[in-house]
């Protein structure tokens, strides 16, 4: 594995542990922040896992789909780290770092799927 690939996949893992943290302290509130933090866990936890799957794929398709994959649910991961900050449920403050790092994920895995598929053309 390339040394980019293995930081993506810590960075990506540590977004994930991140995450968790942060979901276990919300489920201890009110039931909006629950049902929430299910959704930031969900797609928060599926980024790292779906980079992890993609370093084990079997095609450059293959891989192009998991990176997509994790793409989308950085996407959503972002989303709902902004409404969860938006409607108070968590400090702005508590999130920004999470948010940045989500946000170049982003910009990480984009810039991947790009390039692999400029690849095959």
């Amino acid at each position: 594995m390339t040394e980019s690939k293995r930081d993506l996949t810590e960075r990506t893992f540590a977004f994930g542990v991140r995450v968790v943290a942060l979901c276990r302290a919300l489920d201890r509130r009110d039931p909006a922040s629950r049902i929430l933090a299910g959704q930031l866990l969900r797609s928060g936890t599926s980024v790292g896992a779906n980079v992890e799957e993609a370093q084990a794929s079997h095609s450059r398709a293959d891989f192009t789909s998991k990176c997509s994959i994790a793409c989308k649910e950085a996407r959503e991961t972002h989303y709902w780290l902004r409404l969860m900050s938006a409607s108070g449920i968590v400090a702005a403050q508590d999130v920004c770092d999470l948010l940045d790092e989500c946000s170049q994920v982003i910009a990480i895995l984009t810039a991947i799927v790009k390039k692999v598929k400029q690849g095959t053309k």
